[in-house]
C-alpha cells in the first residue's frame, strides 16, 4: 500500500535528517487523513492507493500551480523551493505516458469507438484517459486532449 510505503520512507527520512524530505511526507500524509475525514471515515483507517494517488496529484498540481506564479513574480528561491517538493511527490505517482503512447491509446480508441467527426472528441478524450487509467498508467489531461485534437487536425492517412 502507497500509505505504508510512504510512513515507512517518512521513518528513513528521520533517521537521515532529511527535515525537507520529512517535511513533504508529512504534509502527503495529512492530506490522507483530511481525505480519509472527508469521507466521513475514521482518520486511523488506511486510505486506498487511488485515494492516496488522487491526494498525491492534488499536491503535485499545487506546487505546479506555484513554480509557474513564483517564476512570473521572479521569486527563483521560492521556484527552486516548490520544484524539489514536487521531485518528492512524482516518486509516487504512477509514471506518466508520452505523447507517443497516448496517441497509440487515441488512434486505436478511435477506430474503435469509430469516431471520425471532431464533434465527438470529448468522448474520444474520456474513453482515452480512461483506458490509460485501466493498464495502470497516467497521462496528463492536458496532454491527452492535445493529442487527440492533433488527431482531427491532421488529414486522415487512411
Amino acid at each position: 500500500m502507497l500509505q505504508e510505503k510512504i510512513r515507512t520512507d517518512l521513518k528513513e527520512a528521520m533517521k537521515n535528517k532529511d527535515s525537507f524530505k520529512v517535511m513533504v511526507l508529512r504534509g502527503i500524509l495529512a492530506g490522507f487523513t483530511n481525505e480519509i475525514i472527508n469521507q466521513k471515515r475514521k482518520p486511523q483507517e488506511e486510505i486506498s492507493d487511488e485515494d492516496a494517488i488522487n491526494v498525491i496529484k492534488k499536491g503535485a498540481k499545487q506546487r505546479k500551480d506555484s513554480i509557474e506564479q513564483f517564476t512570473k513574480g521572479n521569486r527563483d528561491d521560492l521556484v527552486q523551493n516548490e520544484k524539489k517538493e514536487l521531485e518528492i511527490l512524482e516518486k509516487y505517482l504512477p509514471a506518466m505516458m508520452g505523447p507517443d503512447e497516448i496517441l497509440k491509446i487515441a488512434n486505436a480508441k478511435k477506430t474503435e469507438l469509430k469516431i471520425d467527426d471532431s464533434s465527438k472528441i470529448g468522448i474520444l478524450i474520456g474513453a482515452v484517459l480512461k483506458e490509460i487509467k485501466a493498464v495502470g498508467a497516467s497521462a496528463d489531461g492536458n496532454e491527452v486532449k492535445l493529442v487527440v485534437e492533433k488527431l482531427f487536425s491532421q488529414p486522415s492517412s487512411s
